[in-house]
C-alpha cells in the first residue's frame, strides 16, 4: 500500500514548462516553488504584479537558479482572461496547466461581467481560460476543488446570486463546478484523442489566506486548530501529485490521505455522485461556454 504522496516524490522536472494560477501566494505559492526547485520553468498567473514579483523574489532566495516569468491574469474579467490566454497561446506550449487560483466565501461581490464572485472566479474563469488554451496544453490539466463540493448546489437560475446569497453555499457550489468541470474536460479530451488528461485534486484543510474571510470567531481559533489541518505547504501535495505523479490518470481526483481527507498525505480521494453526473457536467459545460462566450471545441 502506498504510504502517499509529498513533495519529496515530486521527480526532476527539467526541460518542462507548468502555468499555475494563483501561483502568489497559499498553495499556488508553494506549488510553484517545488516545482521551481526541480527544474521547471513555471509561470506565475497572478492579478497583482507586486505579489507577483514578491512572489518570485521568495522562491528565488530558496531557489537560487529558478527559472520563472509572471502572466498577468484576473479571473474575474473576462476580457483580461482573453488577453492572458491570448499572451499564453504566443509562447511556448506548456506542458502543465494548474489551475489553482480561487476565492473563498466573500461578501457579495460580482465580477466584472456581472457573475457572483466565487462562481465567476473559481469555476467561470477558470474554464474560460482553460478552454482558450487547452490546445497548448501538452500533458495535463489540474484543476482545484475542495471537500466543501460535497455540500455543493449549482443554482442555474440565481448565478449573479441577485435574489440570495449565501457565501458558503456559493462558494460550495463553485466547488462542485470545478469538479463536474474537470470530469467533462477528461471526457471530452479522451473523445478527441487528446493525449492531454484532465485530473482534480483538493487540499484538505489547508491554513492560507484564503481564510481572511471566516467570521472573526473562527480565524482567532485558526492558529490553535492549525496543527490537525495541513499547512500551505502540506496543503499543495495533491496539486504537486496531479501535476506530476508518475501513475496518475485522467479524470483522478487527488488529496489528502488522513481521517476526512483533511490532511497528510496525498492520494485518492472522493468525490460526490453528483460531482461525477455526467448529465449535469454537459449542462454546466453548455452554460458555460454560453456565459463566457468561450467554447474549446471539444
Amino acid at each position: 500500500m502506498s504510504r502517499g504522496f509529498t513533495a519529496d516524490d515530486v521527480s526532476a522536472q527539467t526541460g518542462r514548462t507548468f502555468l499555475v494560477t494563483g501561483a502568489n501566494a497559499g498553495i499556488g505559492f508553494e506549488t510553484a516553488k517545488i516545482l521551481a526547485a526541480r527544474g521547471a520553468h513555471v509561470i506565475l498567473a497572478c492579478r497583482d504584479p507586486g505579489r507577483a514579483t514578491a512572489a518570485m523574489n521568495r522562491i528565488r532566495a530558496d531557489v537560487p537558479h529558478a527559472e520563472l516569468s509572471f502572466q498577468p491574469l484576473d479571473l474575474a474579467d473576462l476580457d483580461q482572461v482573453r488577453e492572458a490566454a491570448a499572451a499564453v497561446l504566443a509562447g511556448p506550449r506548456i506542458d502543465v496547466l494548474v489551475n489553482n487560483a480561487g476565492v473563498m466565501i466573500p461578501p457579495k461581490t460580482l465580477t466584472k461581467q456581472g457573475f457572483e464572485l466565487q462562481f465567476g472566479v473559481n469555476h467561470l474563469g477558470t474554464f474560460a481560460f482553460t478552454g482558450l488554451v487547452h490546445g497548448h496544453v501538452e500533458d495535463r490539466i489540474v484543476i482545484t476543488a475542495s471537500l466543501a463540493h460535497k455540500g455543493g448546489a449549482i443554482d442555474f437560475s440565481d448565478l449573479s446570486a441577485a435574489r440570495s446569497y449565501h457565501k458558503l453555499s456559493r462558494y460550495q457550489a463553485s466547488k462542485l463546478a470545478n469538479l463536474l468541470h474537470m470530469f467533462e474536460l477528461d471526457r471530452r479530451l479522451g473523445a478527441a484523442g487528446r493525449s492531454t488528461q484532465a485530473i482534480g485534486c483538493h487540499p484538505g484543510v489547508a491554513i492560507t489566506e484564503l481564510t481572511r474571510h471566516l467570521p472573526m470567531p473562527l480565524r482567532t481559533m485558526t492558529p490553535l486548530a492549525a496543527p490537525f489541518f495541513n499547512s500551505a505547504a502540506q496543503g499543495a501535495w495533491p496539486s504537486l501529485q496531479a501535476a506530476t505523479g508518475a501513475h496518475v490518470q485522467g479524470g483522478d481526483y487527488l488529496g489528502p490521505q488522513g481521517l476526512g481527507e483533511v490532511s497528510g498525505r496525498s492520494g485518492p480521494a472522493r468525490a460526490t455522485r453528483t460531482a461525477r453526473d455526467p448529465k449535469l457536467a454537459r449542462e454546466l459545460w453548455e452554460r458555460s461556454v454560453a456565459l463566457t462566450g468561450v467554447d474549446p471545441g471539444i
